[in-house]
């Protein structure tokens, strides 16, 4: 694996066939956007109420790709964290820790507790509970001297079925009516994010993205494995637990604002190394967003405006992830 990274490292990507690849994503993002922001829209261009429709359009646009930004980062993170590219954030927990803190207030309080604790606290809590339960997971298994990624990824993976199944024991507890709101809201759903939520949100990723792209390098010698990480001169265990966390605090972020989203991430980063031809970081990240951007934004333009089903969009998303999942495992099993 090291081997074969290192020659991607250090090919230099074809930079006129990188360019065309590149201008075709950007394209396919404005055409998509400009069809959700103006298809379809009520009254004539330049009126009162087109712009009405087209500024509320705008809060759906501005949420996908905010997470379009925050799955597709967070993958290629992950992967170049744990030297994998089949695992996904989700198998650290992620998305059965958010599962189990709507599930238990629900449980508790009552369906109706949902809208009432909605508002900017609430994302706030969430947020700051899934990056301390990552924080504290990678510090404790990080700190010891036996401790080590696989390791860390074992009791990841033991801690997500295991909220899940308190989940699963919960929801069964639950009235019909409590189950039907509840599952409404655990399916990611571009439609649930909250316009007062994007400008906090946006802060954070942006300033995640900042640190990211100012480490890039690093991500580099990073992603060469351990043993030659340390030979270069790598804090490897400092920067892996840096590169976790930052990776909880965007999936954090995409759950909060709009549900659980388990393989979309994969599908938008395993495309975005065949396309940009190189596993540097300065390559693959604007691919990863770019590719996350057109997914969504094409997806919702022709689910909302020709199908009329733009709730669809994340369980169409997550049933091919799934089998494109699949596949990519069996491929790569047989090779």
């Amino acid at each position: 694996m090291p081997d074969t990274l290192t020659t991607a490292l250090a090919a230099p990507p074809r930079r006129p066939r990188i360019a065309w690849r590149f201008g075709i994503l950007v394209i396919i993002v404005v055409v998509a956007a400009a069809g959700v922001l103006t298809w379809d829209v009520p009254g004539d261009p330049g009126t009162r109420g087109f712009w009405i429709a087209v500024n509320l359009r705008v809060v759906s646009v501005a949420t996908i790709a905010l997470v379009a930004c925050c799955q597709a980062v967070a993958t290629v993170l992950f992967h170049t964290a744990t030297a994998n590219r089949i695992l996904t954030p989700s198998i650290m927990g992620f998305d059965a820790l958010y599962v189990v803190m709507q599930t238990a207030l629900v449980f508790f309080f009552g369906s109706a507790a949902l809208s009432a604790t909605d508002g900017l606290l609430k994302v706030a809590v969430q947020s700051v509970l899934m990056v301390g339960f990552a924080t504290l997971l990678y510090g404790w298994l990080f700190a010891g001297r036996r401790g080590n990624l696989h390791i860390m990824l074992l009791v990841g993976v033991v801690l997500g079925v295991g909220l899940g199944s308190l989940s699963t024991v919960m929801q069964r507890l639950l009235t019909p009516s409590d189950f039907d709101i509840l599952s409404a809201r655990l399916f990611g759903n571009l439609s649930n994010s909250d316009p007062d939520y994007l400008p906090w949100g946006a802060l954070v990723v942006v300033g995640v993205l900042a640190l990211v792209w100012r480490g890039r390098r690093r991500l580099d010698v990073l992603a060469l494995g351990r043993e030659t990480s340390l030979s270069l001169g790598l804090a490897y265990r400092r920067e892996v637990i840096g590169v976790l966390v930052l990776v909880a605090v965007l999936v954090s972020v995409s759950t909060t604002m709009v549900g659980p989203m388990t393989f979309f991430g994969f599908i938008v980063a395993t495309l975005a190394y065949q396309l940009a031809g190189s596993s540097q970081h300065r390559v693959v990240l604007p691919f990863a967003v770019l590719l996350g951007m057109a997914t969504l934004l094409a997806g919702y333009f022709v689910l909302r405006h020709i199908f009329y089903a733009a709730g669809m969009l994340s369980i169409i998303i997550e049933f091919v992830g799934g089998l494109f999942f699949l596949v990519y495992l069996l491929r790569k099993g047989s090779l």
